[in-house]
């Protein structure tokens, strides 16, 4: 396989339940096929990774309940630890993102966003941590009984951030002042629908957020000269109420913008989702099996070509090829990755 078919995958686990830590993979652009190339568990719970944008960096999260993020060198494809851990003063991370010269991290067991400064190597500066600790709660007897932040990322013009909370039922839109996070806008969503991730339409006005505690997703609208996010519109995801939780976990849109992606654990589905030419109405075209069980992570390769699942519990990453007219993924194959929680490309 030459390296002009080819580019890298990193695939993030649970150690605990007995994950290899952080896989990097060979991916090969033509078939979508992964192989393996190297494992290192120098990190507990690795669960969520992110790239430095040129992609000589590689930062995880630690998901335990001290709570800890990591900067690993990239080199040669084998992730060296770049110096130690740093402890985020939440716990249990589950998701982190670069912004603004920092490495933010949603903590989702005590409802809060760090932000860890970057030395200008790209390593972790444990010196300067700040913590913005969401607050509030929602109808969930048993999972809303407090804030739990799920997910953060920028903004398309890397202006703003925002913090997807399951717990509230809510986004805060912030930005950074001297590295410590201040809300600009908290936006309410549905009560009880326990939002987890958000996605973005590749045009930047437009945003998608995939609920946990309904099998749907809420349209925005998104204005970043204002930082403004307004919810317009919610979707299901399923043709058939589900009997019990149905714990949707993922949302991608497509590079053209012409479909969307999520994935629902409980079923094991991914779901296709066709948006109109605004990006404010979605019509479920479909379902199909996930490939696997427990799919947790979602996500396309660099081409577009190519949909990846990260299932967690069958312990694999699983990989479809996306017809290009109608949206629908077909599975090509998958590689063996016990307790797989995240999967990346760079």
């Amino acid at each position: 396989m030459g390296d002009r078919k080819s580019g890298r995958a990193y695939i993030g686990s649970f150690t605990a339940a007995g994950g290899s830590g952080i896989i990097t993979a060979l991916a090969d652009t033509e078939s979508g096929a992964l192989t393996e190339l190297v494992a290192v568990d120098t990190l507990p719970d690795p669960s969520f990774l992110a790239l430095s944008p040129a992609r000589d960096m590689l930062y995880a999260v630690s998901e335990t309940s001290e709570g800890a993020v990591a900067a690993f060198r990239t080199g040669d494809g084998k992730p060296e630890l770049a110096g130690r851990g740093v402890l985020v003063h939440g716990s249990s991370p589950t998701h982190l993102a670069l912004y603004a010269g920092h490495v933010l991290t949603a903590n989702y067991g005590s409802g809060s966003v760090s932000s860890v400064r970057l030395r200008a190597d790209g390593t972790l500066d444990g010196e300067h941590v700040e913590v913005l600790a969401h607050e509030g709660s929602g109808p969930h007897p048993k999972r809303q009984q407090a804030p739990h932040a799920h997910a953060v990322l920028p903004d398309p013009t890397g202006r703003w951030a925002v913090s997807v909370d399951l717990g509230t039922d809510s986004v805060r839109v912030f930005s950074l002042a001297d590295g410590r996070p201040e809300v600009h806008r908290e936006i309410a969503l549905r009560p009880g629908s326990g939002p987890r991730h958000l996605a973005f339409h590749p045009r930047g006005d437009r945003a998608y957020i995939v609920n946990e505690l309904a099998p749907t997703v809420t349209v925005c609208r998104w204005d970043a000269a204002d930082g403004a996010l307004q919810p317009i519109g919610e979707f299901s995801v399923l043709p058939d109420a589900p009997h019990g939780d149905a714990f949707p976990s993922e949302v991608v849109v497509a590079p053209d913008g012409r479909f969307l992606w999520t994935a629902t654990r409980g079923a094991n589905v991914i779901s296709v989702l066709a948006l109109d030419a605004t990006g404010e109405r979605l019509t479920l075209r479909a379902t199909v099996s996930c490939g696997g069980d427990w799919p947790r992570d979602l996500a396309l390769d660099p081409t577009g070509r190519f949909l990846y699942v990260a299932n967690e519990r069958s312990g694999d990453v699983t990989w479809f090829s996306v017809d290009h007219g109608t949206g629908l993924p077909r599975r090509s194959g998958s590689l063996a990755a016990p307790a797989a929680s995240c999967v990346i490309f760079g």
